[in-house]
């Protein structure tokens, strides 16, 4: 999976967002693409927590 399909997938996400005032954290596995700067500065910059699994164990 390309990172620029994750961005567009999120942005879209933030543009449709039906409470657009609370906080949004995005849980994801260790993947590539979720850790790639261009993906993290993308969610840092749209006020985005980023949560990701430990070990790849999503308990």
């Amino acid at each position: 999976m390309r990172t620029s399909l994750c961005t567009d997938a999120i942005a879209m996400a933030i543009k449709n967002r039906k409470y657009p005032d609370k906080k949004l954290i995005h849980h994801s596995d260790r993947g590539f693409q979720y850790c790639d700067p261009k993906y993290t500065t993308f969610a840092e910059n749209n006020n985005i927590t980023m949560s990701m699994t430990e070990q790849y164990n999503p308990y």
